[in-house]
């Protein structure tokens, strides 16, 4: 019967940008899985229906993203799922999509450095959820003015950070100019206490004044170093040697000279 069955443990909620994955152990042998979304106010939502997986898709599950879910995974045989019995099930943590999603990284669309002028352009992150048109919803569509983004922008070559805040797409900052700078663009939602910083962009720097040692650090001085060295030691030392050989050459021509004369 169903009693002897195990149920789902270690349940974790997984979601970056609402794209939300449910996960739980252990893998089941002899029997499957059904998860059931089950949120304050909406009807139940059944989804992996007799997996045989220990994860789950629930993203189109969670559409209203400020409910309130949690996820009922039962633990099922096939030839039992429409008997009246109620079968054994495990429940998860309580999870928001719009209080704990990740906030995933954002993507730089151009940046460039004019002056003592850097300006960044960048795109929100999108979500999996679309429009009525088909198009894909981004996380600002859905955050609306709960979304700030962060600039952190430093020296190239050096630690010392700044960072600027900004609700729009465009970072534009004073920087010193004829010095390259790095920056990176992160996501922020201040208004929650937990996961309030997304994930980072990738970091880019710019190239103004920046020479082969900016580029390749120290290495390269001493590479070039080495290679100068060996050439003036071998412009000096080459003459040398074919000096010396020619002397011994002439040398050599001359005693075999007087040798032949004595015969």
């Amino acid at each position: 019967g169903y009693e002897e069955l195990p149920t789902a443990v270690n349940i974790t909620w997984s979601s970056i940008n609402f794209k939300t994955i449910l996960q739980w152990q252990p893998k089941p042998s002899g029997y499957f899985y059904t998860v059931e979304i089950h949120g304050r106010t909406s009807d139940v939502k059944r989804k992996c229906i007799l997996t045989s997986e220990t994860e789950c898709d629930v993203t189109d599950a969670l559409r209203n993203v400020k409910e309130t879910y949690t996820a009922h995974i039962l633990s099922v045989r096939p030839a039992e799922m429409d008997d009246f019995e109620e079968p054994p099930f495990a429940v998860s943590e309580k999870f928001t999509p719009y209080s704990q999603t990740v906030i995933g990284k954002p993507e730089i669309k151009n940046y460039s450095q004019e002056g003592s002028k850097l300006n960044v352009v960048f795109k929100d992150p999108l979500t999996p959820y679309v429009f009525p048109n088909g198009s894909f919803q981004s996380i600002q569509d859905i955050f609306q003015h709960d979304l700030e983004y962060k600039l952190y922008y430093w020296k190239d070559q050096s630690s010392g950070k700044k960072d600027v805040m900004t609700k729009s797409h465009h970072f534009e900052v004073s920087i010193d100019s004829g010095k390259s700078y790095c920056f990176y663009v992160q996501g922020i939602i201040p208004s929650r206490r937990e996961n309030r910083n997304g994930q980072e962009s990738m970091v880019l720097c710019t190239s103004v004044g920046r020479n082969i040692l900016d580029e390749y650090g120290t290495e390269v001085f001493i590479i070039l170093a080495v290679i100068a060295v060996a050439v003036i030691t071998l412009a000096i030392v080459l003459p040398v040697v074919l000096c010396k050989r020619k002397k011994a050459k002439k040398a050599r021509a001359v005693r075999e000279k007087e040798l032949l004369n004595g015969v």
